[in-house]
């Protein structure tokens, strides 16, 4: 039985050229990918995937169009790992002796001539994997069929579709089953080769159902109604071939298996084909539907499909193919080359020190090549802590916010000491200015901490694809980088610092941009008589603060020695002021208080009445009823505080950020390449920087491996001729 042929030789010879350029192509595209697992296993390559239920008669299909006996069989599941099933039509050559052999692709090079044997290295590998007790696995078994009797196709058995779990199956064997057919029959590329027997209802057929769920348009479905020849007297499935029950694009074919009691005769495959051929030609029903019946016209179907199939996405798998090249050519890229010597490494060094600078520089000054369109970025995040940050707030503040009338007032009256003012004090002014300049001082600080911040998470993301081989190197870099940028904030601090204590050791009156007093003064009289009623006695009263503001020392001192003159008047005895006036005792006029004996000075304090006691003054004291003129004073000490932090903000606006730049992130740029060369290039160290994770190494032989293949596959459909793919 091993030598016979699955049909005539006549129908081979018909049908071996259907095909036959573009097929071969993905034959060996599948041996080119077998030997590697993991991302290209996810290529998805035109085949023939075989659905249907446990006993539907799949593998009688399959054998059948093998012509070979070697499949797995029984009355429980079967097929319990897929097996991927290539074919390969040899042609006679006049060397060739035309025997049919078969291949693992677990063990490549080994041929095996007996297909018994074929049958227990598939029964060996299924155990191996799903156990021996009925188990399932998803794990493929590939097997390569050369034969000058076979049409070239690949086809993938997959476990049947059962309901009662068996011996070590799990209680979801059917969830897992449907879940790995849906696997492959999901992909576009695969072609459903649905199984139905004939002695069910085939309008509810399992395979049927998942290849309409996969596949809802049918436009890649084939249909085979098994068993045809056991239907039940009177019935047949003339309707289903016709596609009147359950439509399909691609239609059904009709077949009829060897019986269990055949397989156990031994019955041959040449046998049971010349019965299959005999029964449809004497059925009456069948007879007139000869191009759907038949493992022949089963074969030559398939092989039409899937060569068409085939040609229609050849085009997307090439361009899938180069994709798939470019991506692990720049993997392999960022995993480079072995290095040997020590002069490669320190090149190797050197030019990633280099590159890493640029880098860096290039995201500060915006001319990195990854630019992002959803965010700011680098140097861009810089200018936003400048502008939208730092001035922004600045310009908001207002430098009398924790300054109320009544504190300018306490503080104006205490630089005034116990005289009167004559004028709104510069001792108040300077010393509130000051205190507000001050508060500046934190913001400019928080300003070069929120660029420290950004310059480290620039390094951070600084993208050189070699450091990602060099975790010791990457781990010593940010190091020296970290203490670099932190060293270069200690010069900015002090220079903002020194900002901030200039503007209060000097106060420039005479700034061009500063009111000054006297348009002070101005201002707050016209706000002051923009803020009263408009009476005319408020207005002599407002004619009066400003007369005050404009007397002279000499004028003040005269009116206040005539009242004291007009309150005294010609009281000769208030006329001198002594000591004994503490204590209540009165002094003549031309006596001394000294002439006069204890005596006499008792006899004259018993004659007083009584004293007048004073209130002691309490430990904080605040100053009297605010008046007209002190109303004055606070408005125009507050419009000098408001023109004067104007100006210096300005400065700090424009000098910050200057400084920031020019102590922290222009002399990182300059900078750091020096310190990098200074602190990691050294002789003894290049060793060390340079180790790679064994992980790494595994990594690039693994992608190295992927790359060749790719390239293989590529090469294969480079040679593909124009005329074999659809005009465009």
């Amino acid at each position: 039985m091993g030598e016979e042929a699955s049909f005539s030789n006549k129908n081979v010879a018909a049908s071996t050229t259907i095909g036959s350029s573009v097929i071969p192509i993905i034959n060996r595209l599948q041996d080119i990918f077998s030997p590697v697992d993991g991302e290209l296993s996810k290529i998805s390559l035109p085949q023939v995937a075989v659905v249907g239920s446990q006993s539907s008669g799949k593998s009688s299909v399959l054998e059948a169009l093998v012509g070979r006996d070697f499949l797995p069989r029984g009355c429980d599941i079967c097929t319990r790992r897929p097996l991927a099933l290539m074919l390969v039509n040899r042609p006679r050559n006049p060397g060739d002796d035309g025997r049919e052999w078969a291949e693992f692709r677990h063990l490549p090079g080994k041929r095996f001539f007996d297909f018994t044997k074929v049958r227990q290295e598939i029964m060996a590998e299924t155990n191996k994997e799903a156990g021996s007790n009925r188990g399932v696995s998803e794990k493929q078994i590939g097997l390569k069929i050369s034969s000058p009797n076979v049409l070239n196709m690949t086809l993938v058995d997959l476990p049947g579709i059962t309901k009662v779990p068996v011996g070590d199956q799990p209680t979801d064997i059917e969830a897992r089953i449907r879940k790995m057919i849906m696997a492959y029959i999901r992909q576009e590329n695969c072609i459903i080769l649905a199984v139905s027997p004939a002695n069910s209802d085939l309008a509810t057929s399992d395979a049927l159902q998942m290849a309409r769920e996969a596949d809802p348009t049918g436009s890649r479905t084939i249909g085979v109604i098994t068993k045809l020849d056991i239907m039940d007297r009177g019935t047949n499935a003339c309707n289903f071939l016709l596609g009147k029950v359950v439509p399909l694009r691609l239609g059904y074919v009709g077949v009829v298996n060897r019986s269990q009691e055949d397989i156990n005769k031994n019955r041959s495959m040449q046998d049971a084909l010349a019965y299959e051929k005999n029964f449809f030609r004497d059925h009456p029903v069948y007879n007139g539907l000869s191009d759907r019946c038949g493992i022949p016209q089963l074969a030559k179907k398939l092989n039409q499909i899937l060569e068409q199939h085939i040609r229609m996405v050849l085009p997307g798998l090439k361009s899938e193919l180069h994709s798939r090249l470019n991506a692990v050519a720049k993997e392999l890229q960022k995993y480079g080359d072995v290095m040997e010597s020590k002069a490669e490494k320190e090149t190797m060094l050197l030019n990633i020190l280099t590159k890493y600078c640029e880098a860096f520089s290039a995201m500060v000054d915006g001319r990195s090549q990854e630019i992002s369109t959803k965010e700011l970025s680098g140097g861009a995040r810089i200018r936003y802590i400048f502008q939208s940050i730092f001035v922004k707030t600045l310009e908001e503040v207002d430098p009398c916010q924790d300054l109320t009338d009544e504190d300018i007032r306490t503080a104006i009256q205490n630089a005034t000491g116990p005289r009167n003012a004559l004028f709104v004090p510069e001792v108040p002014f300077e010393v509130l200015v000051r205190r507000q300049i001050a508060r500046l001082l934190d913001p400019c600080l928080q300003c070069l901490r929120f660029v420290y911040d950004e310059l480290i998470k620039m390094s951070h993301a600084c993208a050189v694809a070699e450091l990602q081989r060099f975790p010791v190197l990457r781990r010593h870099l940010d190091d020296v980088m970290g203490k670099f940028i932190r060293d270069s904030v200690r010069p900015a601090e002090r220079m903002i610092d020194s900002l901030i204590e200039i503007e209060m050791d000097y106060i420039n009156s005479s700034h061009p941009n500063f009111v000054g007093g006297k348009k002070a003064v101005e201002v707050a009289m016209q706000q002051l008589k923009s803020s009263q009623d408009g009476t005319d006695g408020e207005k002599g009263t407002l004619s009066e603060i400003g007369q005050r503001f404009r007397l002279t020392s000499q004028g003040r001192h005269s009116q206040s020695n005539n009242q004291r003159a007009a309150s005294v008047g010609g009281n000769s005895s208030s006329r001198t002021w002594g000591f004994p006036i503490i204590f209540g005792g009165k002094v003549q006029a031309g006596e001394s208080p000294a002439s006069r004996s204890p005596h006499e000075t008792l006899h004259n304090v018993e004659q007083l009445p009584s004293t007048i006691q004073l209130t002691e003054p309490p430990s904080t004291l605040g100053p009297l009823e605010m008046t007209e003129q002190e109303a004055v004073e606070i408005l125009v000490t507050k419009l000098l505080l408001q023109s004067y932090y104007d100006v210096v903000r300005k400065n700090v606006q424009d000098l910050v950020p200057k400084s920031i730049m020019h102590f922290l992130v222009n002399h990182a740029k300059r900078n750091l390449h020096n310190t990098f060369i200074r602190k990691l290039y050294r002789e003894n160290h290049v060793e060390e920087l340079l180790q790679e994770h064994d992980e790494v190494a595994a990594n690039r032989r693994q992608v190295k491996e992927v790359s060749l293949v790719l390239q293989q596959a590529v090469q294969t459909l480079d040679e593909v001729e124009s005329e074999y793919l659809p005009e465009t």
